[in-house]
């Protein structure tokens, strides 16, 4: 990475977050104007898109719900064609504070790491997420520990940010289905330099999640599955260091 600035792009996935998204595109624009965001509407069904048109927010519409790969895929292939340094994934219902945004992308920045993770099990302050996230969530970083020798402790975060290395990655191949553990995986494996940033994530303020207690059940054990699947497939083919001015 060059001397100049980086260009930052937030990448904001949104399903159905009617009651959150203006909150937090608004928090963005008028207390961090400095970062270029966009809002991936991912084929929501609630009144999201007419929200984003009505408020001439900057937005990309799916035509259908891809699920939150796709749509962060998106997000990253934009990042890619409009040539920004540094791609951060938000979520859209208002967990994640702009406030932590600097400390997620300054390592990148000066060129101490390739791929940051805002961490709220660092200092173990704000919303910790529940008792049954949080055992699929240490379980999930065990596997990660025992298959690249690399210790994450929130392996399920999305507020992350990434270089342009993983930039390009991303935009041409990003997990379909929970990705956030997977992605890990892939970075570990092409020799990534992480680093988890301690962050203070809130408790989501309106709407539903789309992920209960039964779903964390089979969360844990089809993206358990599909890591060794990742870590197997690099048994065979050699991962590619970032290649980042240093």
């Amino acid at each position: 990475m060059t001397d100049s600035k980086p260009r930052v792009l937030i990448m904001i996935a949104a399903y159905n977050e009617e009651e959150n998204i203006e909150r937090v595109v608004d928090n963005l624009t008028e207390n961090y104007p400095q970062y270029d965001y966009v809002v991936i509407n991912d084929g929501s069904t609630d009144r999201t898109a007419e929200i984003l048109r009505e408020r001439g927010y900057r937005y990309l519409q799916l035509p259908m719900n891809l699920g939150i790969g796709g749509a962060i895929q998106t997000g990253y292939r934009y990042a890619k064609e409009n040539g920004y340094d540094i791609a951060v994934q938000m979520d859209g219902d208002g967990q994640h504070d702009p406030a932590f945004l600097e400390d997620l992308i300054l390592p990148i920045a000066r060129g101490k790491a390739d791929y940051c993770i805002g961490s709220r099990f660092i200092k173990r302050e704000g919303f910790q997420s529940s008792g049954m996230r949080r055992l699929g969530i240490n379980i999930l970083s065990g596997l990660i520990l025992v298959l690249t020798f690399r210790r994450i402790y929130d392996v399920t975060s999305g507020f992350r940010a990434v270089n342009r290395f993983y930039i390009e990655i991303f935009a041409n191949d990003y997990p379909d289905d929970y990705p956030e553990p997977k992605a890990i995986v892939d970075a570990c494996m092409r020799f990534g330099r992480i680093r988890e940033i301690p962050v203070v994530m809130r408790e989501r303020e309106g709407g539903v999640s789309s992920i209960n207690a039964w779903k964390s059940v089979y969360y844990m054990i089809k993206v358990s599955l599909d890591i060794i699947v990742c870590r197997i497939s690099y048994g065979v083919r050699r991962g590619k260091r970032p290649d980042t001015d240093r």
